[in-house]
């Protein structure tokens, strides 16, 4: 068994049981944010310091993650609040948090390596393994969903450590060890099963998810995890596969993997029945569940897209594409959010390239419903699942307007992302709500006997029972409220029925 990391020996007064008591107590009371920063020290300094003994380091250390719970649990909630924070304090959250579980994985990391290479103290400290596997499995997940949270770039290294730690589990014999995970929290927890909630949660595609669709995702899978199954060769119900003495994350089996003794296929088809037959109770009753543990309330509809994406990828057969990709290389020229919209949209055709808020994007596959593309140079956090863009192909005239559906980060300053087409032929117009003027954008469905359209929209336009009203081509149009079908930050795509007669 390879060693998982190296260490520094420095001293820390938290040698001192009264004293780590004290500095834990006298953490900031108001302030979460600055507490866990702190205890994201606490973790560096105590996991490497010298002096200590393994079963007394491991005390510390857990101690330090309980103090960090509640903390974290708060700045989460925070995160996702309906109303959003500054872009500011969202960066300052989301870093508070991240941060502090990377701490958390490494700190423990470090303790398993030691018993892992059979340091001095790990017998008299064996009867801590178990929780001590069980908390660096939970920590280094929770860093790994939110790296999510930003779309990467996932560190294969932290799937690296999180194999070896689940194979040295495995190795000890103590993979179905139950325990409390944190005291005065409800649930036992095993090795293996903090083990397959992360490598479901990896394989349910979360890069197309949003972020708070990501966070229920994964209380979701935590609530279905003993119907997964696990084992070390290929087998119908397991339809994927991971290394567990690799750096990767798990990957779907589409062909049978090279057969090893650390090879492990696992699936979560045994969960689906159980998935769907939630999804059909939020369908009929219009509410979720009260035995789903969501840690909040949510809307059913949020609710069941989440849902219905993990059916779709714990589904034993892959989703299938709706049209066939072909691979090109060519340029694309994008503009975002529904100001970049309306701002190529106007009364003049062309579009000052040189201007801000314009990309330039490498266009990798084209299909009728979509780009996949490459983002070269990530300008702004604007991008992300549910950002709208308008995109005009190298040496075409049109624009067309899209929705991104997946983001990859692959690097500090590189993304990979796909595309919805929405309108190849998108137009904008003014459109009366009674007393009021509203611009939007009219997108053609395709179907022109269909009696429905779509119109792009600022949110809060929309309301239910009120007509909008717009006069084009010396013809009056009325367009009755339907529903939103989609929405992002800064916009609403509503559908309405058409009617149209001569001024």
């Amino acid at each position: 068994m390879l060693k998982l990391f190296g260490g520094g020996k420095p001293d820390h007064p938290m040698a001192d049981p009264k004293e780590a008591k004290r500095l834990l107590e006298d953490l900031p009371p108001h302030d979460p944010l600055k507490a866990l920063e702190e205890l994201a020290h606490w973790f560096e300094s105590v996991s490497t310091a010298e002096g200590f003994k393994l079963e007394q380091r491991v005390h510390v250390l857990l101690q330090i993650d309980e103090a960090g719970q509640a903390r974290a649990r708060k700045l989460a909630r925070d995160y996702f609040a309906t109303a959003r924070p500054s872009k500011v304090q969202e960066n300052r959250l989301w870093k508070g948090i991240h941060d502090y579980w990377s701490q958390a994985g490494q700190a423990f990391g470090l303790a398993v390596d030691q018993f892992v290479t059979g340091a001095k103290g790990a017998d008299a400290a064996k009867a801590q393994l178990p929780l001590l596997l069980v908390r660096t499995l939970h920590s280094l997940s929770q860093r790994i969903k939110w790296m999510h949270m930003r779309y990467g770039p996932v560190d294969l290294s932290a799937w690296g450590v999180f194999n070896r730690v689940y194979g040295f589990a495995e190795f000890r014999g103590l993979a179905g060890a139950k325990v409390v995970v944190y005291p005065g929290l409800p649930g036992e927890s095993t090795p293996q099963q903090e083990f397959l909630k992360g490598v479901v949660f990896s394989a349910s595609s979360p890069d197309a998810l949003l972020p708070l669709q990501v966070e229920l995702a994964e209380r979701l899978i935590g609530d279905f995890t003993a119907k997964f199954t696990l084992g070390s060769a290929p087998s119908p119900e397991m339809n994927y596969w991971i290394d567990i003495n690799q750096n990767m994350a798990p990957q779907r089996l589409v062909r049978p993997p090279q057969q090893t003794p650390t090879l492990r296929c696992f699936g979560a088809s045994a969960a689906l029945e159980e998935v769907k037959g939630f999804i059909q109770k939020i369908e009929s009753g219009r509410q979720v569940p009260s035995s789903l543990n969501l840690g909040d309330a949510y809307e059913p509809e949020v609710v069941l897209d989440v849902l219905e994406h993990l059916a779709m990828y714990w589904s034993l057969e892959p989703p299938e594409r709706k049209h066939p990709r072909h691979m090109v290389k060519s340029r694309l020229s994008v503009s975002h959010g529904f100001d970049g919209l309306l701002g190529v949209l106007g009364e003049s055709a062309s579009l000052d390239f040189e201007a801000s808020g314009v990309e330039t994007w490498i266009v990798e596959n084209v299909s009728a419903g979509g780009f996949g593309a490459v983002v070269q140079q990530l300008k702004g956090d604007w991008l992300k699942v549910g950002a709208l863009i308008v995109m005009q192909p190298e040496g075409g005239n049109n624009w067309v307007a899209g929705i991104i559906r997946r983001v990859n980060k692959v690097g500090a300053t590189q993304a990979r992302v796909g595309i919805q087409s929405i309108s190849k032929a998108p137009a904008a117009g003014k459109f009366w709500t009674g007393a009021t003027t509203e611009t939007g954008v009219l997108l053609k469905t395709g179907e022109p006997d269909s009696g429905e359209v779509r119109i792009v929209l600022k949110p809060g336009v929309f309301v239910p029972g009120q007509n909008l009203e717009s006069e084009r081509g010396g013809r009056f149009h009325v367009y009755m409220p339907q529903a939103v079908e989609d929405r992002g930050d800064d916009y609403e795509i509503a559908r309405f029925r058409e009617m149209i007669r001569e001024n």
